[in-house]
């Protein structure tokens, strides 16, 4: 039997697991061997988990849901390896699918989750499906089970709470996913108080992507997010922005130039190419305008 006694401290007996004989440790050896388990777990159990992602290779990951919401759009989700798996994609960032076309010539593409790493396990994108895109055709003919080949991350933007005060988003189409997990970081993140202020356009109402999740933002967070819808080809009764967006409405529903402010734009290329001469008139510098 060994013995740690001090005529200072009382002590009293610990017997160790796996039936080792029993052990007196004064009271200030076991006060310190708490404090070196707390340093570990301050350390090493509160650590970020390691991220499924690899930059340089394709790894696949299944997938476990597709879900159609039109005629041609589908919400894709894939598993990561474990439940308790983070994706590891920095906010702002995205990731390069690997698919086949349909003559079987390989596809890659760049596409945005709108999932976060606090949703662990899985991660989902929003496709929209092109009668004739290349990857558009892998994505149409994937069933449940099959698997995605997928690295990452890539992106010139990592978010960082606080770097702007506010932003104004212009998105148009399939853009609106960089926006809506920027969002999502932003609003979900209760010490981030930037504002976002989003103009979205789409040719048709049909065409609007995630606009139950983007209403609901707006419902849930009047003071810090704003929506504007703009259509091409809207229904009767249509309330919100008809034709493209233009510089009045940019002007009227997004923050002034300012140095705080940055106004983030991802769209089909004519879009960004007007949207670019828009923010240009309206005074809005290059460093306060990044396009995805």
């Amino acid at each position: 039997m060994w013995k740690m006694t001090s005529t200072l401290l009382p002590t009293f007996r610990v017997t160790w697991p796996l039936k080792t004989p029993g052990i007196e440790l004064s009271r200030f050896a076991v006060g310190l061997a708490a404090v070196g388990l707390a340093a570990v777990y301050f350390f090493y159990g509160r650590r970020k988990p390691k991220g499924c992602l690899d930059p340089e290779r394709f790894q696949d990951f299944k997938l476990v849901r597709k879900t159609r919401i039109s005629h041609n759009v589908g919400r894709f989700r894939f598993a990561l390896p474990t439940p308790t798996s983070v994706f590891g994609l920095p906010v702002g960032q995205h990731i390069i699918c690997r698919g086949k076309d349909d003559q079987g010539a390989e596809v890659i593409r760049p596409y945005t989750p709108i999932t976060l790493d606090s949703d662990v396990g899985f991660f989902e994108l929003v496709v929209k499906m092109y009668p004739k895109g290349q990857m558009s055709h892998h994505f149409r003919k994937m069933r449940e089970g099959d698997t995605l080949a997928v690295k990452g991350p890539r992106g010139r933007l990592i978010y960082k709470p606080g770097q702007a005060k506010a932003f104004g988003m212009l998105a148009g189409g399939t853009g609106i996913t960089p926006m809506f997990q920027l969002t999502r970081a932003i609003l979900e993140n209760p010490k981030d108080k930037t504002n976002v202020h989003l103009i979205y356009g789409n040719i048709s109402y049909d065409d609007i992507l995630l606009k139950d999740e983007l209403d609901g933002f707006a419902r849930k967070f009047p003071n810090r997010f704003k929506v504007f819808y703009v259509l091409s080809q809207p229904p009767e009764a249509w309330n919100g922005g008809i034709g493209h967006i233009s510089k009045e409405m940019i002007e009227k529903h997004c923050p002034a130039p300012a140095p705080d402010i940055q106004i983030l734009r991802c769209g089909p290329p004519g879009m960004n190419k007007a949207m670019a001469g828009h923010l240009v008139a309206l005074g809005y510098t290059p460093q306060m305008q990044f396009e995805f």
